[in-house]
């Protein structure tokens, strides 16, 4: 599949009528049963809202309802072609670039940023199942501030504490956790890892425990310039780890903390389907065609 440049974008998804018929045969198809007769029948479109009627009993259906448009007054021309520009970047679109793209207001651009990246999150973990083969580990701290000693401030504005878990050549699953305590990493690591798997990590105490919750378990002492033992390394979830750094902080510039599940989710997303198809192609009708249950 080939990237759809902007001329193809306004040439498929001229209005929003055109938007809102795809999302409609998306999500229901032909001869879609009636929730309320429970019959197959078709449907009519009704003008004044965003909806379509029963031919047998007149119930309304409204497409857009359980989707980031539900509720929006923002037309559906503008939200897909949000969509498309977070889809041409590696590393996403801010909310002041989506605002002078499109001429919404700010509040209308950051709100539409955030749903498009919970519905990244929800179409990502559709498919998502627990993690398996050769794992890497690894925590990460992102944002706030830093004391003089490198480790994070106990003061408003600290530091939040990531765990990235990273199969090798596949998917990548990341969580804010509370502390690096034992108990938070190993439960974090207990819901992503299939049992069994082979992990590799850092020399940190709770990763010792690894083996006995049923893990295939090596470590490296990184502070003895140790980051290679056999296939044990954690280069790969490392690296990952720049490079959401470096696209938050020159697309976004700084991430709170209250919102920062919505960005991880973003670039997993990103990442576990780098992929599909050249250059995110297939990103984009992807995110425009499938809505999974946003409860």
């Amino acid at each position: 599949m080939k990237p759809m440049n902007i001329k193809q974008f306004f040439k498929t998804y001229k209005d929003d009528e055109t938007c809102l018929q795809h999302i409609f045969e998306c999500r229901f198809g032909d001869n879609y049963p009636c929730p309320k007769c429970e019959k197959a029948t078709t449907w009519h479109r009704i003008k004044a809202e965003r909806a379509y009627s029963c031919a047998r009993c007149g119930n309304h259906l409204h497409p857009t309802v359980g989707t980031p448009f539900e509720a929006s007054r923002t037309s559906l021309q503008t939200w897909f072609y949000v969509i498309y520009l977070c889809t041409q970047t590696r590393h996403g679109v801010s909310a002041k670039e989506i605002q002078r793209q499109t001429g919404v207001t700010y509040k209308t651009a950051w709100r539409m940023g955030h749903e498009i990246r919970e519905h990244m999150t929800l179409v990502d973990d559709r498919d998502l199942d627990q993690l398996r083969g050769h794992v890497e580990i690894d925590e990460t701290f992102m944002g706030g501030k830093t004391s003089n000693n490198g480790k994070p401030g106990a003061r408003k504005g600290q530091k939040v504490i990531v765990l990235g878990m990273m199969e090798r050549n596949g998917d990548v699953v990341t969580k804010v956790i509370p502390s690096v305590s034992n108990d938070d990493i190993l439960e974090a690591v207990s819901e992503a890892l299939e049992v069994g798997s082979i992990v590799s990590t850092d020399s940190r105490a709770a990763y010792k425990q690894l083996p006995d919750m049923g893990y295939q378990h090596g470590s490296l002492k990184h502070s003895a310039d140790e980051f290679r033992s056999g296939p044990h390394c954690t280069n790969g979830i490392e690296g990952y780890w720049h490079i959401l750094k470096a696209s938050i902080a020159s697309t976004h510039m700084h991430v709170s903390e209250e919102h920062l599940h919505k960005y991880l989710g973003e670039f997993e997303y990103r990442h576990n389907n780098r992929k599909k198809s050249k250059d995110g192609a297939g990103m984009f009708p992807e995110l425009i065609s499938v809505y999974p249950d946003k409860h």
